[in-house]
């Protein structure tokens, strides 16, 4: 994902998100708006990743730092959420995470990072209101 389409989805998930009926509340709508950013947040970690084991000539640790980053803000957007599908999707990129860590651990420098960026989509567009 270039900086000019990372730049651009956060730009469409803010947008979306003030799409929000006016008689919400403003907790509501603060909701919204972290679960926004915070999807943006995981998006670039797995952007981060991906470029990581890409590069993994480069420090194995570049990708535990975007695998450390995405956790972090998992944590924060479950804590703030009851949304089922939103429970759903941060399982799913949970899972993705342990598994990446885990090759890696393992001495896999290239492992499969394909589940995290699915997981992180799933999240954005839960994250978006329609």
């Amino acid at each position: 994902m270039t900086t000019h389409h990372r730049h651009r989805l956060a730009a469409l998930a803010l947008a979306g998100a003030l799409v929000v009926p006016a008689l919400a509340s403003c907790s509501a709508l603060s909701t919204a708006l972290d679960c926004a950013n915070t999807a943006v947040a995981i998006a670039d970690g797995a952007n981060d990743l991906q470029q990581a084991v890409s590069q993994a000539g480069n420090s194995p640790q570049d990708a535990q730092n975007a695998l450390n980053q995405i956790e972090t803000s998992l944590k924060k957007i479950g804590d703030q959420t009851d949304n089922a599908d939103l429970g759903k999707a941060i399982d799913s990129m949970n899972t993705a995470v342990k598994n990446a860590r885990t090759a890696i651990e393992q001495g896999n420098p290239t492992p499969d990072v394909k589940p995290v960026a699915d997981a992180a989509s799933e999240i954005s567009k839960v994250c978006t209101p329609s």
